[in-house]
C-alpha cells in the first residue's frame, strides 16, 4: 500500500509557525532592539536589501549569513545574540547580552549596532529600544528605581504574568533617541517566560509607532477633507439653486468626486495597517495579564488615555471620508438623474420640431404636386388641342371648344398617373 501524498506545503506552512520562537534570556541582562522601515511604499520595497544590511552587520563579526529567501535569522555577534525579523513594512533587530551597565540604560548599550551601520541602513528608524533587565526587590526598592529612570507623569507599570514580573516604562524618547522599559524578574521565573515579556514589550512598542503613522495621515488629511467637504457643499446648493446648468455641475461634481476617490485610495492601506497594528498592540497588553502596581497606571491604563484616542481619531477620519465618498455617489446619481431628465425634454421638443418640420414638408410636397398637375395639364392640353385641330375643322367645332372638351380628361389622367407614381415610389 503506497503512503498519502503530502501537500508540497505542508511541512512548510507548520514549520512557519514555529519558525520564530521567543527568546531565552537570563537575567541580569540588556536588550537593545530596533525597527527600520521604508518612509514610502514599504510594504513594496527590495526587500533584498533587508537582507544585504543584516549581512553587512553579521560580516562585521564573522557570523554565519541567514539562508536564502530567509525572513527571519538568529545568530551570535560578539558577545551579544542577534535576532533579526523581516516584516510586511518594517526589519526588526534585537540584541541580548549578559549583565549590565553600571550607569543605567547607558547609550552606550546601543552600540553593538555601529553608527557607520546605521547609516547605509535601507530605511529609517520608526523606534529603538533599550530594555534593563533586573532581578526583583522590595517594591519599595523598584518604585525608586523608577522614580529615578523614568518620568513620572507618563510612567506606566504593572505585574505581569500573575506577578512573575514587573515591567515599566514612559514612552518616551530619551537623550539618546531611544525608548526606554524596565523588567523586574522573580527570581523562579524562567528564562524562557523573560524572553516572551521582552518580545511582548518591544511588538507594544514597535506596533504602536507603526499604527501612530496612521494618526498622522488622518491628522493630515483633515484640512484637505474639510476642503473637499466645502466643494461638495457648494455644489449641492448650485444643484438645489439651479444656479449653473445640470451637466456643468455634474463635470464639477466628478471633477471632486475623483479627488475624494485618490484621497480614500491612497489613505486605505496606512488606516488598513492602523486596525491591524491597533489590534496587535492590545493583544500584546492583554498577553501581559496586567495587575496594579503600588497605585501607579498600568499599561493598558496608558493605552487608553494616550493611545486610543489617536486610534479614534484615525478611524474617524476613515469613516468621514467613505462618508464623503458616499455622498458624492449620491450627489452625481441626482444630478445624472437630472441630466436625463433634461435631455428627455429636449429630445421630446427636438421630436416635436422634427413633426413640425415633417408636417411642413407634406404639406409643401403636396403644393408641389397639385402645381405640378396644373404645369403638366396646362401642357398636355396644349398638345391635344393641337393634335385635335384637324378634328375641330373637320367636324366645324371651335377651336376653344375643342380645348374644353378635352381638359377636365387630360387633367384626370395626369393626376392619375402623377398618384400612381408616388405610390411606387412610397
Amino acid at each position: 500500500m503506497s503512503p498519502i501524498i503530502d501537500h508540497p506545503l505542508r511541512y512548510e506552512l507548520t514549520n512557519e509557525l514555529h519558525a520564530r520562537p521567543f527568546p531565552s534570556i537570563s537575567v541580569p541582562a540588556t536588550v537593545v532592539f530596533l525597527a527600520v522601515k521604508q518612509p514610502v511604499d514599504a510594504a513594496a520595497r527590495d526587500r533584498a536589501a533587508d537582507v544585504a544590511h543584516l549581512v553587512q552587520l553579521l560580516d562585521r563579526h564573522g557570523a554565519a549569513h541567514p539562508q536564502p529567501g530567509a525572513t527571519h535569522y538568529s545568530g551570535q555577534i560578539g558577545r551579544h545574540v542577534l535576532k533579526w525579523e523581516q516584516h510586511a513594512e518594517f526589519v526588526t533587530y534585537t540584541a541580548f547580552s549578559e549583565g549590565l551597565s553600571t550607569r543605567p540604560f547607558d547609550p552606550a548599550d546601543f552600540e553593538v549596532f555601529p553608527a557607520d551601520w546605521l547609516d547605509d541602513a535601507p530605511g529609517q528608524r520608526i523606534t529603538s529600544v533599550v530594555i534593563r533587565l533586573e532581578r526583583r526587590g522590595a517594591d519599595e526598592t523598584v518604585e525608586r528605581l523608577l522614580g529615578d529612570w523614568f518620568v513620572p507623569e507618563s510612567l506606566a507599570v504593572a505585574r505581569v504574568l500573575d506577578d512573575a514580573a514587573i515591567v515599566a516604562g514612559d514612552f518616551r524618547i530619551d537623550t539618546g533617541g531611544h525608548m526606554r522599559f524596565a523588567l523586574f524578574a522573580e527570581a523562579e521565573t524562567g528564562a524562557r517566560r523573560i524572553g516572551r515579556v521582552v518580545q511582548r514589550l518591544c511588538e507594544i512598542e514597535t506596533y504602536k509607532a507603526m499604527s501612530m503613522l496612521g494618526f498622522s495621515r488622518a491628522r493630515g488629511l483633515s484640512g484637505k477633507i474639510g476642503g473637499m467637504e466645502t466643494k461638495l457643499n457648494a455644489l449641492m446648493v448650485e444643484m438645489t439653486d439651479n444656479v449653473t446648468g445640470a451637466e456643468e455641475t455634474l463635470n464639477h461634481l466628478l471633477t471632486v468626486a475623483a479627488e475624494i476617490e485618490t484621497t480614500a485610495t491612497q489613505a486605505a492601506f496606512r488606516f488598513g495597517a492602523t486596525g491591524a497594528y491597533e489590534a496587535i498592540v492590545n493583544q500584546r497588553i492583554a498577553a501581559l495579564r496586567e495587575a496594579r502596581f503600588l497605585g501607579r497606571q498600568t499599561f493598558s491604563e496608558f493605552m487608553m488615555r494616550r493611545y486610543e484616542p489617536a486610534m479614534r481619531t484615525v478611524k474617524a477620519t476613515e469613516r468621514r471620508l467613505g462618508a464623503l465618498a458616499e455622498r458624492a455617489m449620491r450627489t452625481g446619481d441626482l444630478l445624472r438623474t437630472r441630466v436625463d431628465v433634461e435631455r428627455s425634454a429636449q429630445n421630446q421638443a427636438l421630436l416635436a420640431s422634427m413633426d413640425r418640420r415633417a408636417d411642413l414638408a407634406l404639406r409643401l410636397q403636396e403644393t408641389v404636386e397639385g402645381l405640378s398637375v396644373v404645369a403638366i395639364s396646362y401642357y398636355a392640353v396644349s398638345l391635344a388641342g393641337y393634335l385635335l385641330y384637324p378634328v375641330a375643322e373637320a367636324t366645324g367645332l371651335g377651336k376653344n371648344t375643342l380645348v374644353a372638351m378635352v381638359t377636365l380628361p387630360v387633367v384626370a389622367l395626369v393626376w392619375w398617373m402623377v398618384h400612381r407614381m408616388k405610390k411606387r415610389i412610397g
